[in-house]
């Protein structure tokens, strides 16, 4: 049972919209939690709505905790909008894991990509101080990666990893950098990823804990595509324990498949 934190839109498909059906095909069940619920995605040229807070969330936590009904085995959140709202997230992933010990808290900090921060300041050392500790996947792009890392430029696989390394030091048990441009092939995307979860032998790559791969990049602007690459990831992680190699591929799999289908 997954409760998913994430944003909601009247039009289009980002945050829970393009995560809770997916996740449903995959066999799971979903309870969504919106963080904002706007008009439509930033990506137009104007949008209306509202950003949550805190109290908000911790008002239907409370409500679903006094009929018994928080009992999730898995967190995932996105988009948070405000500060107050994504310290209520860090109270309720101590919350869950009080009921679910064992709680997967998956989080796609969502802070911004290609050098431009999508939230203000203050997020940055929020998601470093208080969230990166209880999550047990992060998926960061490179630009997030960097940012939860102090700022550490990432340049190629060995940067790429050692950031994984520096991130899972702090809590998360698996690190995926969902999107590098490799230098001097700006056709491709390069996704690296890093587990301490023990991998079983007979996986997809054998046991590897660390691995990369090069995706084709579509020609075209999407909005959402971590959203769905997180929600899918959780689901084939779930469905695929201890091997990280054949989840990944699932997803990515997956996210190309729709993104090609949209084109």
């Amino acid at each position: 049972r997954v409760l998913s934190v994430q944003s909601h839109v009247v039009h289009g498909y980002v945050g829970n919209k393009c995560a809770v059906f997916p996740l449903q095909i995959l066999g799971l069940e979903v309870d969504p939690i919106y963080s904002v619920q706007f008009s439509n995605h930033t990506g137009y040229p104007a949008f209306k709505g509202s950003v949550f807070d805190g109290e908000q969330l911790r008002a239907l936590v409370s409500g679903l905790e006094v009929n018994g009904l928080l009992n999730h085995t898995h967190l995932l959140t996105g988009y948070i909008g405000s500060l107050s709202l994504l310290q209520a997230i860090a109270d309720l992933c101590t919350q869950l894991k009080r009921h679910s010990p064992n709680l997967t808290y998956v989080c796609d900090p969502v802070l911004g990509d290609e050098g431009r921060l999508y939230v203000a300041k203050e997020l940055v050392h929020a998601y470093t101080s208080q969230i990166v500790p209880l999550a047990s996947v992060l998926v960061p792009n490179q630009f997030e990666a960097e940012l939860l890392t102090g700022g550490t430029p990432i340049a190629c696989l060995g940067d790429a990893l050692a950031a994984c390394e520096t991130l899972m030091d702090r809590g998360p048990h698996t690190v995926i950098i969902t999107s590098m441009t490799p230098p001097g092939d700006p056709g491709s995307i390069l996704l690296v990823a890093a587990t301490r979860l023990p991998q079983r032998r007979e996986g997809r790559l054998g046991g590897a804990t660390r691995l990369m791969m090069r995706i084709d990049r579509i020609k075209a602007y999407f909005t959402g595509t971590g959203d769905l690459f997180a929600a899918l990831l959780l689901a084939w992680m779930h469905h695929h324990p201890g091997d990280l190699a054949t989840a990944v591929e699932k997803a990515v799999g997956g996210l190309q498949a729709v993104l090609a289908d949209t084109v």
